[in-house]
């Protein structure tokens, strides 16, 4: 009997809409409507966080100190007779040459920012709750669907922008100067000559050796990589397809959950390869409930928790092999939902008890 409600339902939610009828249906028949699902892949984009800069740093100028001979007394002559004259003068000389230091002001920044669309907005039929007038026994006969929209998620990356560059700036060295005084021959003897040879001195000065310099250090930028989700392909197409009538009742899942955890055993991923799989690879485009249940004992929202991980691990599952996650819906009832008299303040034996821990799968409209 409830087959036969069901697809009654099926033709009564859909009746002001004739055109997506089955077409010949055949009686005694159960049909699920089908949509195809929109299409994403993943792609990655690289931003830069950090752009690359220079760093300049500085050589200091080198010196080095140099011995030279000069001349402090020309050569000349003496006259037995009438003697020469003599006169001085000063000679000016660089002592120190002149030369630079360098100042560095190094790079300087600014923070920004930058949004990126990480998910686009899309939309999806959901089943709305049963008419509040509904005649029916079974609240499912008077649902209705709803074709609701999401928005597009979005993700805000903080960047460094670069706001000057580094500059480097010469403040000059002066040089230092000195002099010295020799004596020049003015008049020379007339009579007898006598030569007096010259006079030299050493001196000692310091030059440039090599002029300051700065070495450029290149740091490379910083980049982060996002991934994104683009539309590939558009859903949305709707047609009707003949399944199994057991399939759109309640089908178990017999996974034999750890205590307490929501996550899937080797054994239990076997159950799904060899349970469900062959149901979604027979029923292309059509969607699924994944539900999952749990005794009465222990507290009720942590068993109301305990079963929503349990469908969603089942449901992460099988999109990890392939299968489109907007064709499956994860659903856990906690203990809301008992299959026998186990229910509060009833002593059950471990085995009434394990009636209604189970995991559980139907065939459900798009």
């Amino acid at each position: 009997m409830r087959k036969i409600l069901f697809l009654l339902s099926v033709f009564s939610a859909s009746i002001s809409m004739a055109q997506d009828l089955p077409s010949n249906p055949e009686p005694g028949k159960c049909y699920v409507r089908c949509t195809t699902p929109d299409v994403y892949v993943n792609e990655t984009v690289t931003i830069t966080l950090k752009p690359a800069y220079s760093v300049l740093k500085t050589v200091p100028a080198t010196f080095k100190t140099v011995t030279e001979s000069v001349e402090i007394k020309a050569a000349g002559k003496k006259l037995t007779v009438v003697p020469e004259k003599w006169g001085t003068e000063t000679i000016s000389y660089t002592s120190k040459q002149g030369g630079n230091t360098l100042s560095i002001s190094p790079a300087s920044f600014t923070t920004g920012s930058e949004t990126i669309e990480i998910k686009p907005a899309y939309a999806q039929w959901e089943l709305g709750a049963a008419a509040p007038d509904c005649s029916s026994g079974n609240p499912d006969d008077c649902r209705y669907w709803c074709y609701k929209g999401y928005p597009a998620e979005f993700t805000t990356v903080s960047t460094t922008l670069l706001s000057s560059p580094a500059s480097v700036s010469k403040t000059p060295i002066g040089s230092k100067d000195a002099s010295y005084t020799r004596r020049i021959l003015l008049e020379p003897a007339k009579v007898i000559e006598e030569i007096i040879p010259a006079e030299y001195k050493n001196i000692t000065k310091t030059v440039l050796d090599k002029d300051a310099y700065t070495v450029e250090e290149t740091i490379p930028a910083v980049t982060k990589t996002v991934s994104k989700e683009v539309l590939k392909e558009k859903g949305g197409l709707t047609s009707w397809k003949e399944v199994e009538c057991s399939l759109v009742e309640y089908q178990a899942l017999p996974i034999n959950w750890n205590l307490g955890s929501a996550t899937l055993t080797t054994e239990a991923k076997s159950i799904i390869d060899n349970r469900l799989m062959p149901v979604l690879a027979q029923n292309p485009g059509v969607k699924v409930e994944l539900a999952s249940h749990t005794d009465i004992r222990g507290n009720a929202g942590s068993n109301q928790d305990l079963s929503e991980r349990r469908a969603k691990a089942v449901a992460d599952y099988l999109i990890s092999k392939g299968v489109n996650s907007s064709l499956l819906v994860a659903n856990g009832y906690g203990e809301t939902k008992i299959k026998n008299r186990c229910k509060e303040g009833v002593t059950c034996t471990e085995r009434e008890h394990a009636v209604n821990r189970r995991t559980e799968f139907r065939l459900i409209n798009n």
